[in-house]
């Protein structure tokens, strides 16, 4: 995962704060939309983290072709993310 406990927590203390503060939300009580958002976030991007990891092997048996053909990993690691996402309409 890309953002540790501390970062998850304090991204889910910004999102409240700014919804708050713009009137977006009306909420009973602050700590358990922080729990609820907090948690959330930390399951997208572990569904994030097991996409990448899924393209990840996806690539490693492609390996010969995508030398061959002088492929850059990086932009078909990115082209297959994308398209494997919207299959499963997960925002990236």
């Amino acid at each position: 995962m890309r953002l540790n406990k501390n970062q998850l927590e304090h991204l889910a203390v910004l999102i409240v704060r700014n919804l708050l503060r713009d009137g977006k939300v009306l909420i009973e009580s602050k700590e358990a939309l922080l729990q609820d958002l907090t948690s959330l976030l930390n399951e997208e991007f572990l569904k994030e983290d097991q996409l990448d990891q899924e393209v990840r092997e996806l690539l490693g048996k492609h390996m010969d072709e995508i030398r061959k053909g002088n492929i850059e990993y990086q932009t078909m690691f990115r082209m297959i993310k994308i398209k494997l996402a919207k299959e499963r309409n997960m925002p990236l």
